[in-house]
């Protein structure tokens, strides 16, 4: 009944038995709160949206905050699950390397001016560089099975996207055999549709690795959790210029820190090692991935 009418438990004195919340004691709490009983009233259904007051003021004429009350959408809970299943069950551990993108970003540019239609961006090297490694070192494409590893015979890119309600990853298939500018098409228009909710679902699911970048939001470095029965994940910070001593002599070069999220069970320490210093390599020494 308090659940139903939006009044707390925690404001309603007991009379039954040890104290307990009987009937009679909401409904008291009820007449003694019309307000309150009213609102309550005017709750929709299940929406997945925000329930609160009318945006107030405050009186320097800035906005103040408003109590909300915010629906599970099924994305949400979607997101809920998942992460319980990953975090509790999977050992993560997690790598973190930074990398000069002096010669990436000089490659990008050249690229971009002898192209007619569409541009090669940052996510897109990265995604090359990854797909690369990966072929590279096949450990880390893999998944965690109850009787056995599973090293997976393509690279299934996994892109996170932010929506307003949540998270979605859109899968880049075989990327491994696309060249920069399919991958640049081909992601754009998958991120593009991730975020007007037109992806069907073989499009966002059974990615074999995942790539989060939130660099646009001038995040330095963060960690990000697995998503299974991938074995890892890579969560990439911004690029920025920092001071850096390069043969004994200060000076100022384009870093990016990216951190690895490992599943221990698949993936041992050296390997990860490896797996971010071939992927390093890809990006400080670029020409390599389009030869």
């Amino acid at each position: 009944m308090a659940e139903q009418s939006g009044i707390a438990l925690a404001g309603i004195p007991g009379s039954g038995p040890a104290g307990r919340i009987v009937k009679r004691d909401v409904e008291a709490a009820l007449r003694t709160a019309p307000a309150a009983q009213a609102a309550a009233r005017a709750l929709p259904e299940s929406t997945g949206t925000a329930v609160s007051a009318p945006a107030a003021t405050a009186p320097s004429g800035g906005p103040r905050l408003v109590e909300a009350v915010i629906e599970h959408s099924q994305m949400r809970k979607t997101i809920a699950r998942r992460l319980v299943e990953s975090i509790g069950p999977v050992p993560h551990f997690f790598l973190t390397t930074e990398i000069d993108m002096g010669r990436a970003l000089d490659m990008r540019a050249e690229l971009n001016a002898g192209l007619e239609q569409g541009k090669v961006g940052v996510n897109d090297l990265l995604l090359k560089a990854v797909a690369e490694a990966l072929v590279r070192h096949p450990e880390v494409n893999a998944s965690w099975e109850d009787q056995a590893i599973r090293r997976h015979g393509r690279v299934d890119l996994g892109m996170a996207v932010a929506l307003e309600d949540g998270l979605i990853t859109p899968v880049l298939r075989n990327a491994d055999r696309k060249g920069l500018e399919a991958i640049s098409v081909e992601s754009r228009d998958l991120i593009e549709r991730a975020r007007s909710r037109k992806l069907l679902p073989e499009e966002y699911m059974g990615a074999t690795f995942t790539i989060s970048n939130l660099g646009m939001f001038e995040i330095d470095e963060f960690t990000a959790v697995i998503n299974p029965p991938e074995a890892a994940i890579l969560a990439v910070g911004r690029t920025e210029e920092r001071v850096v001593v390069v043969e004994g002599q200060m000076e100022v070069r384009k870093r990016m820190r990216v951190t690895m999220s490992c599943d221990h069970r698949v993936i041992d320490g050296a390997v990860g090692a490896r797996f971010l210093e071939t992927f390093k390599a890809m990006l400080e020494n670029p020409l390599v991935m389009v030869l």
